[in-house]
C-alpha cells in the first residue's frame, strides 16, 4: 500500500529528511503515541484511551499510584496485568526506523515515557526509559530482581520473591512516586546538546518528563504528533500526521 500524505506533509517530511541527513547529532523525545501503532493503547484519546476505561471500581489514575499500590496491591495487578502489559506487541515502523537512525549513527538517544521495551525490540541500545519497564521487577523486601514472566506467570495474583516472600514491584514509576535522578540527569545533557530534538507521540501533558523540552537549545525542534500540544507554536517544523509514516519515510530512504 502507498504511503499517502497531503501536499503540506509531503514538504513537511522532505524538510525532515534533509535536517536529517545533515545531522549526526538527534535525539528522539516520546510518549505513548509511539506505540498506538503497534495496537497498545495510550492514556488520553478518547474511546480508546486507558483513561476511558469503564467498569473498574477506581479510575485509572487512581490504580496506578503508589498508594494504590501498597494498599490494594491484588487490585492493582489485577489491572496492571489486564491494561499494562502487552507481551505480543511488535515494534512498528517509527521503532524500526529510529532503530535504524541508531545504527547510522546519527540518533544519540531515545528518550521515552513509555514501558513497552518496544525501541529495544527494535533494535535501539541507548534507550533512557523515564518511567521505567514492564520487564523489570523486584522484590521489595530484598530487592531481588525478576523477569516480565515471574509476574505473568505467577500463580497467585500477587507475585511474590521465591528468596524472601516479599511482594514484587514492577520497576515503573507510579502517580506519587519520582523519577530516577539519574535517568533525568542524562536525558536532560542529551536534549540540551542535542542539534536536532524530534518529539513524537506525545501530548506533553505529563511532567515532570514534559518539562525535559525546555532544556533544549537549538532551532530544529521537531514536532510530530496527531492532536495538538501546547509546544506547536515552539516547533520549528510541526507534522500532524502518523509517526510511523512520516518517520518511515523521513529516515527510510537517507
Amino acid at each position: 500500500m502507498d504511503i499517502l500524505f497531503s501536499g503540506g506533509d509531503l514538504l513537511s517530511v522532505e524538510i525532515l529528511k534533509k535536517i536529517i541527513d545533515e545531522s549526526d547529532n538527534i535525539v528522539f523525545f516520546g510518549g505513548a503515541g509511539t506505540s498506538t501503532e503497534s495496537n497498545i493503547p495510550d492514556f488520553r484519546t478518547a474511546d480508546t484511551g486507558l483513561y476511558s476505561s469503564t467498569g473498574q471500581k477506581y479510575a485509572p489514575e487512581v490504580m496506578l499510584s503508589h498508594s494504590f499500590f501498597m494498599n490494594h496491591t491484588k487490585e492493582f495487578y489485577e489491572f496492571y496485568k489486564e491494561k499494562m502489559i502487552y507481551k505480543d506487541a511488535l515494534p512498528n515502523l517509527a521503532h524500526v526506523a529510529l532503530g535504524n537512525l541508531e545504527k547510522r549513527g546519527k540518533l544519540k538517544a531515545i528518550i521515552t515515557q513509555n514501558i513497552d521495551g518496544l525501541h529495544q525490540r527494535a533494535g535501539s541500545k541507548n534507550v533512557l526509559e523515564l518511567h521505567g519497564s514492564v520487564y523489570r521487577n523486584y522484590c521489595m523486601d530484598c530487592r531481588e530482581k525478576y523477569s516480565l514472566d515471574i509476574v505473568t506467570q505467577s500463580s497467585e495474583v500477587v507475585p511474590k520473591c521465591i528468596k524472601c516472600g516479599g511482594i514484587i514491584k514492577p520497576d515503573v514509576v507510579l502517580y506519587e512516586e519520582g523519577l530516577d535522578n539519574y535517568t533525568i540527569q542524562r536525558a536532560v545533557e542529551y536534549i540540551a546538546n542535542a542539534d536536532v530534538l524530534i518529539v513524537g507521540g506525545t501530548s506533553l501533558v505529563v511532567y515532570p518528563a514534559a518539562g525535559l523540552i525546555e532544556y533544549y537549545r537549538g532551532n530544529k525542534l521537531i514536532l510530530i504528533n496527531k492532536s495538538t500540544t501546547a509546544y506547536d507554536n515552539r516547533a520549528n517544523l510541526l507534522i500532524q500526521d502518523s509517526i510511523g509514516k512520516v518517520l518511515n519515510v523521513a529516515i527510510g530512504e537517507l
